[in-house]
């Protein structure tokens, strides 16, 4: 039984458009509030770090950059393989389905190298440092619109 490509297009413009929407709402919201400092400013302007630990932080910052951009290319190659399987999709959910498996895959490995950049970058602090970068860190996750 078939249930016709018309309703999963209208459902695929309205999806595309409602989020187009929402990102433009959201990032109208953010430049007009006080938003969190980012980890950069945290961890540069925020810890009064001594240059060894600045150097090591860096080095760690350096080696998270590369995969960063490597982890950043999946998400883009997922979300393009995606919108390839929509495209090519009649509705059906089994088409399109490994295709949102992989880009969940992709989002969920950037999550968690950063995640890991995170602790990593921490045990290059004092406990006192420690806390006010946790401070940071969980201000920005929990700021409002986050």
């Amino acid at each position: 039984m078939s249930t016709g490509w018309k309703p999963v297009a209208l459902t695929v413009i309205l999806a595309v458009a409602a989020s187009g929407i929402g990102a433009w709402a959201g990032a109208t919201w953010v430049l007009r509030h006080d938003t969190p400092p980012s980890l950069h400013e945290i961890v540069h302007e925020g810890l009064d770090l001594e240059p060894g630990q600045l150097a090591r932080i860096e080095a760690i910052e350096g080696r998270f950059a590369t995969r960063r951009i490597a982890l950043e290319q999946r998400v883009k190659a997922a979300n393009r393989e995606l919108a390839t399987a929509i495209a090519a999709s009649d509705g059906d959910s089994r088409v399109v389905q490994p295709a949102v498996d992989h880009f969940h895959d992709a989002m969920g490995d950037l999550q968690q190298a950063t995640i890991a950049h995170i602790f990593e970058m921490r045990t290059v602090m004092t406990p006192a440092q420690a806390d006010e970068f946790d401070k940071g860190v969980i201000a920005a996750l929990t700021a409002d619109g986050a």
